[in-house]
């Protein structure tokens, strides 16, 4: 439950009287009303106020809930005067004065924040509407009723005027709290009837009309005070329940993803598996590795220059890792290469799909949108992505990885990198590990640019990996896919209300 909720629910019980008890000392809420019918016919025949159209008596359909005895369902323009302003013409505003309230004004002051009003009209003319409409008195309700509709302030006795036809003012009377008032324009209720009975073409509007219609239960008048009491007493409580709701909400919906980042780092430190005494070693897949190198020299596959590498210095290692394991980088593991650049000038060639950053995300290849070029037979032979081949995204989202996975043979451009691994390296693993680096923030030292970035080979093939023995490899791809899979419903539940 919300703290809005839970604030609905309280308002709920307090217009059913079921909020604080019933004292049988109170007078009754039909006296009361009595009573008001009187003062209102007293201030007609004074001709303080104009006799209104009679309101249509409530039937039995019309009441949402049971009452209790002392209670009456009532229409707010039977206890109360439902009035606007004046208007106040455009060319009437100055830039300072007494403050001229819109919709906006009311709508930051019933959200407690400070009122920035840009309208003010003389204190003249404020004084002539004073002596001749009358102005806002303390106590008074203004209820915004057009756009956004619904929002309230209770007058706190400091000089202003407002907007006609957007705010409605409902008078104070000393027969009824106007807290208790603003207590039912919160609740449910209201808003129940107002979704029906707004109107309006352009845009929707609360009339004066619909004010005086609406109806509510109104108790006796000590029984307001009661429930408006206990009410100021529990919305201190509501609010702090609301503020741990959302605090508790917030770790809720980052739990999920930071068990991932957990489960990710714990993997590449050898923390996730055991190791296994019988694997063998990562130096010796490495020597392996290096004997598939040489061979592929001997063959023209690859130069030289491809077996030489760049000593790993102990200050260049971010973390230990068990004794099985070894520091490599992946001209050591594979072979990465950036994809064909794109040559609007070419005319000959086959016409062949290809992937480009668009269709790279985390974990997955999007086929939805795959564009087409021409490429020449050395050039599909040099830029096809085969199953098991690592793609990382070179710019936008640098390091941005997934692994084709998929039978069919398809191209690239040079907005990713293909990475192709020796000796049945898990490309799966290396993933993980990049993404390991993207979370922990590691990746962001080998992008280069500030605002168009990019991840160039030279740094690509720089990152440090830390390499488990193959065997290992396999168990840590298995046990991260496995723990993921029980973290997604965790995080749907988490991401239910309650």
């Amino acid at each position: 439950m919300t703290g809005q909720d839970l604030k609905n629910s309280i308002l709920q019980l307090a217009i059913q009287g079921k909020l604080v008890p019933q004292d049988a000392n109170d007078e009754p809420a039909s006296v009361l009303l009595e009573r008001i019918k009187s003062e209102k016919q007293k201030l007609i025949n004074e001709k303080k106020i104009k006799k209104e159209k009679s309101l249509p008596e409530i039937t039995e359909d019309e009441k949402p809930f049971e009452i209790p005895d002392s209670w009456v369902w009532v229409r707010l323009g039977e206890i109360a005067i439902v009035k606007s302003s004046k208007r106040v013409f455009e060319k009437d505003y100055v830039n300072e004065g007494v403050p001229f309230f819109r919709s906006k004004e009311i709508g930051d002051l019933s959200r407690k924040e400070p009122v920035k009003t840009e309208l003010f009209i003389t204190h003249k003319h404020f004084e002539e509407l004073k002596e001749k409409y009358g102005i806002p008195q303390k106590n008074d309700i203004l209820i915004t009723s057009v756009g956004s509709i619904g929002n309230t302030w209770i007058c706190d006795g400091r000089s202003f005027y407002y907007k006609d036809g957007n705010i409605t003012q409902i008078c104070n009377s000393q027969y009824f709290s106007s807290s208790y008032i603003e207590l039912f324009l919160h609740s449910s209720v209201f808003f129940e009837q107002i979704s029906t009975k707004v109107s309006g073409t352009a845009y929707n509007a609360l009339t004066i009309i619909k004010l005086n219609n609406l109806i509510l239960p109104l108790p006796p008048l000590s029984e307001q005070h009661r429930i408006v009491a206990k009410i100021e007493e529990l919305m201190p409580l509501v609010e702090e329940y609301d503020k741990a709701q959302k605090e508790l909400d917030a770790l809720n919906a980052k739990l999920p993803e930071a068990l991932k980042k957990s489960i990710l780092q714990e993997a590449i430190q050898g923390k996730l598996v055991p190791q296994d005494p019988n694997d063998e070693p990562a130096s010796v897949l490495l020597q392996r590795i290096r004997k598939e190198k040489e061979q592929l020299v001997k063959d023209g596959k690859l130069k030289k220059k491809d077996l030489v590498t760049t000593p790993i210095t102990d200050e260049e290692k971010p973390f230990e890792i068990p004794e099985s394991w070894e520091w490599v980088r992946i001209p050591e593991i594979g072979v990465s290469q950036l994809g064909k650049t794109k040559n609007p000038n070419q005319t000959k060639g086959i016409s062949q799909k290809y992937l480009c950053s668009i269709n790279v995300y985390w974990n997955k290849i999007d086929l939805a949108n795959v564009k087409e070029m021409l490429f020449d037979k050395d050039e599909i032979d040099k830029y096809q992505v085969k199953k098991g081949d690592l793609l990382i995204c070179e710019g936008g989202d640098c390091g941005r990885s997934a692994i084709w996975n998929l039978d069919d043979n398809i191209c690239y451009q040079n907005a990713l990198h293909r990475v192709r691994f020796y000796c049945g390296i898990n490309p799966f693993y290396v993933y993980n590990c990049l993404l390991a680096y993207y979370n922990n923030g590691t990746l962001n030292d080998y992008i280069k640019g500030e605002t168009i970035k990019h991840l160039v080979k030279g740094k690509l093939d720089s990152i440090l990996f830390p390499l488990p023995p193959l065997a290992e490899q396999h168990r840590i791809v298995s046990k991260i896919e496995d723990l993921f899979a029980q973290i997604e419903p965790l995080a749907k539940a988490l991401s239910t209300p309650m």
